[in-house]
């Protein structure tokens, strides 16, 4: 059994903003593998399914993010899973948009959502690292994250990458990250080639 977390703010104004991309990943697994429905359980959206034989738990905490570790901790106890067994997605701005890195254990980067469950439980467990970018004034940084995602990024990348992140998730349900990082690495950065070309040849029949 794997535990998958979201990370984001619980509320339908927090819903496409950029801090929230960790629940619109959980939610695109959710639907695209045909997951039971969502239940509240343990201050937090629960619902489960199964993937490559292997049986997911999808989570999104319903405490604000700086909180996430309580209904984390909780829900790992309840149902007995090792910080081994636990994959955390999220935000983050020092990474360029539609990028992913993944790596078990390490710091919480300065975002709330990881300190809060790393207090709560401990530092090993993976992290799904995903790019929102930044802002180049670093006094914006709070507003950006806080922001909506633009309908351009939409569909920019933000779609795509959902799409191949619920594709590629078996991946991590065989327990294989590293294989999961370098298919979505390579079917994103072959996407935004293709997207760059088509561009390309646009401005060129426009001339």
């Amino acid at each position: 059994m794997l535990l998958w977390v979201g990370l984001g703010n619980p509320g339908e104004k927090y819903q496409k903003q950029r801090h929230n991309i960790g629940f619109m990943i959980v939610e695109k697994i959710a639907s695209q593998h045909s997951f039971a429905p969502w239940k509240n359980k343990m201050k937090a959206r629960i619902c489960e399914g199964e993937i490559a034989g292997q049986k997911i738990i999808l989570l999104k905490p319903q405490l604000f993010m700086n909180k996430s570790g309580e209904p984390l901790s909780q829900v790992a106890r309840f149902y007995k899973i090792s910080l081994d067994s636990i994959y955390v997605f999220y935000d983050d701005i020092d990474l360029k948009p539609g990028k992913v890195k993944i790596k078990n254990g390490g710091g919480h980067g300065g975002h709330n959502g990881l300190r809060n469950i790393d207090e709560n439980m401990g530092k090993n467990y993976w992290r799904i690292r995903t790019g929102i970018g930044r802002p180049a004034n670093k006094e914006l940084v709070q507003k950006w994250v806080l922001n909506d995602f633009s309908s351009e990024e939409q569909k920019s990348w933000l779609n795509f990458l959902l799409q191949v992140i619920a594709t590629e998730s078996n991946k991590l349900a065989e327990r294989n990250p590293e294989l999961f990082m370098s298919r979505v690495s390579l079917l994103t950065n072959a996407e935004t080639k293709m997207r760059k070309e088509n561009q390309i040849t646009g401005d060129l029949n426009g001339i």
